[in-house]
Order: C-alpha cells, then sequence, then structure tokens
C-alpha cells in the first residue's frame, strides 16, 4: 500500500468580468489583478471610454482586454455589474444567460429586472448581491427564516450626496441651501430604489434579505450635519429585535458611494473560493 499523502487539486480557478470601471469597478479589477484573491482572475472589464480604461490598467501586471459589456459573460465565469443602472439589463441579461455567477451593485436595478432570477433557475446561473454599504445583513436573513414583523431604513447623506436623484428632480425638490436636516424621502424601498437609483441600494439589498421591497420601509433625509454616509436598520422579529447604524465614508471622487462598497464586492468574491467563510 502506498504511503505517499494524496495529490491536493487546487480548485478550478475563476475568470472575472467587470462591467464598468469607474471608482468601484477600478478598486475591485486592482485588487484581481494583484492576485489579492485566492482562486480569482481577471480576465475582462468594460468601460464607456475605452482608452480611459486602458490608461488605469496600464500598471496592472496583466492588463485585459476591453470589450462591450454583453461580452463579458463570453469570457468570463463571474460578471460584476459596476455601470450605471440604465446599462444593468445589458450585462445582467447575458450573464443569466450563459449561466454565470453575477454580482450586482446596481442592486435597486435588479428590482426592476426580477425575471432574471427565474429565468437564472433554468439557466443555473447564481445571483449574489454583496452586502454594499449596508450592516447586518445575515441577521436580516438569518430573522427571516422566522417572521419578521418590520423592517425600517432611515439613510442620512449630505446633500450634494442625493443632489440630481430622479425623485427629487420630479417632486421639485431641492437641497440646495440646507441648514438643517431635510426629509426628502419616506416610502417602501422598491419606490425609494427607483427614485435614487445611485444613492439607495442598500434599501434594495435589506429588502431582498428581509421581507421584500414593497413591506421594507425607507426614509431618505438630506442632513449637512453629516459627512458620512449614514444607514440605520430597525427590525422587529419574532427571533430578535435589533438596531444597526453604519457610517460609511464617501469616495472622494463620487459622494454618492461610499468605500466600503468595494471593499464589501471584494469580500464578496473572495467567499466564492474561501475554504472558510464566516456568517450566515
Amino acid at each position: 500500500m502506498s504511503t505517499n499523502p494524496p495529490e491536493i487539486i487546487s480548485p478550478q480557478t475563476l475568470s472575472v468580468g467587470i462591467g464598468g470601471l469607474g471608482t468601484i469597478g477600478l478598486k475591485i479589477a486592482r485588487a484581481i489583478d494583484a492576485g489579492e484573491i485566492e482562486g480569482l482572475k481577471l480576465a475582462a472589464v468594460s468601460a464607456r471610454d475605452v482608452a480611459k480604461a486602458e490608461a488605469n490598467m496600464a500598471d496592472f501586471v496583466a492588463p485585459v482586454p476591453v470589450v462591450p459589456l454583453g461580452e463579458l459573460a463570453d469570457r468570463c465565469d463571474v460578471v460584476v455589474e459596476c455601470a450605471p443602472a440604465s446599462a444593468f439589463n445589458d450585462v445582467g441579461s447575458p450573464a443569466i444567460e450563459r449561466g454565470r455567477i453575477f454580482l450586482p451593485i446596481s442592486v435597486g436595478a435588479l428590482l426592476q429586472h426580477m425575471d432574471l432570477v427565474d429565468r437564472a433557475r433554468k439557466t443555473g446561473a447564481r445571483i449574489v448581491v454583496p452586502t454594499g454599504a449596508l450592516i447586518g445583513l445575515d441577521a436580516v436573513r438569518a430573522a427571516s427564516e422566522g417572521k419578521i414583523e418590520s423592517v425600517r431604513l432611515v439613510t442620512r447623506k449630505p446633500p450634494l450626496g442625493l443632489k440630481g436623484a430622479p425623485y427629487l428632480e420630479e417632486h421639485g425638490i431641492s437641497v440646495d441651501g440646507l441648514n438643517t436636516a431635510k426629509k426628502v424621502f419616506d416610502g417602501s424601498a422598491r419606490d425609494g430604489a427607483k427614485g435614487f437609483p445611485a444613492n439607495v441600494n442598500v434599501a434594495a439589498a435589506l429588502s431582498l434579505a428581509g421581507i421584500g421591497p414593497d413591506e421594507t420601509r425607507l426614509e431618505i433625509w438630506a442632513d449637512p450635519e453629516v459627512t458620512r454616509n449614514t444607514h440605520t436598520i430597525t427590525v422587529e422579529a419574532d427571533s430578535a429585535r435589533f438596531t444597526m447604524t453604519i457610517e460609511n465614508i464617501p469616495t472622494l471622487e463620487n459622494p454618492k458611494t461610499g468605500k466600503i462598497t468595494a471593499l464589501s464586492v471584494i469580500a464578496t468574491l473572495r467567499r466564492l473560493r474561501a475554504p472558510l467563510t464566516a456568517g450566515s
């Protein structure tokens, strides 16, 4: 009988494509290119400005092709959507049709394309929603295995971080020159995600982890006294009652986006190949 130890077979490396090479996408691409995420390799990216994308990858260990959004799924096992919400389906639909692992950042846009979930059941695709700029989705997800009575998210952002949101434009709400906090929205997570597509993907992610986008309540405040994007979740359930608050530091490049968002995606990607993961 042989006494040689059994051969250890490394898991298959997953190829990753990133749709959108802005603030979030570039940070994720750099982490994969630098070999910081075991078992993953960068295979392709998409960007509206091809020349700029190629310039941003000039110092990469292995620069990759810049391809149209729809081609990412042809080249990659994992497709990460970091594009504007208007381009969501251009990234998501091909990924689902090809049976890929799809990580959406524009989670609010996913609520408008829930047909992709039904399609994924048929194609074998997986839609993995990163936690993003939120806190406690594991607790909400666990509580949803029992009965959740209510979920409320209160978001406070500096006025500049909300400026230009479609809901504000449509209702003639100004956030200029505020001296005190102003509530600019109070409604369902579904309506909030639609009216503030660049601001409250957190509400969509929370609703998917818990009781759904129509039952999850959302308040949005333009607050000149805050310097960080702040989210407070309050949950009433038969298993627990909890309140959690996170204060996210906005990126210098885009005040609508917290620094933790890209890190959340990197953490999610790491779990795809990690031999040990913590959290439900």
